[in-house]
């Protein structure tokens, strides 16, 4: 997180923003939904789908890499990716607690 002082915030609050920063960028939404549908892709079929450069697209996988959202296996000269069930399930329930606080207000808030 830079030069924040990431002790006075909470674990959680810290792991929501990483997720929340590899979700920043619409070519990073792609590609996790062509992992969905596919299950598992080889890095040069995610170029075949996207109007992206192979090393555009190989940046915008390891950010997502990094994040833990993905998880990529060496096959040969090849990096096949998909979904990391764990951390996309944390990812999940950690946005579903912080979204299910809200509550609507009755009166004008703001």
């Amino acid at each position: 997180m830079g030069a924040t002082k990431t002790e006075e915030f909470t674990q959680a609050d810290i792991t929501i923003a990483k997720y929340a920063k590899a979700l920043g960028h619409p070519a990073r939404i792609a590609i996790l939904r062509i992992l969905l549908e596919r299950t598992s892709c080889i890095c040069g079929h995610i170029v075949e789908e996207l109007p992206l450069s192979q090393s555009t697209v190989s940046q915008h996988l390891k950010e997502l890499k990094e994040a833990g959202l993905i998880k990529g296996d060496i096959e040969g000269k090849k990096v096949c990716y998909c979904i990391d069930a764990q951390a996309w399930q944390e990812a999940q329930l950690l946005l579903q607690v912080m979204f299910g606080k809200y509550k609507v207000c009755d009166t004008s808030c703001c």
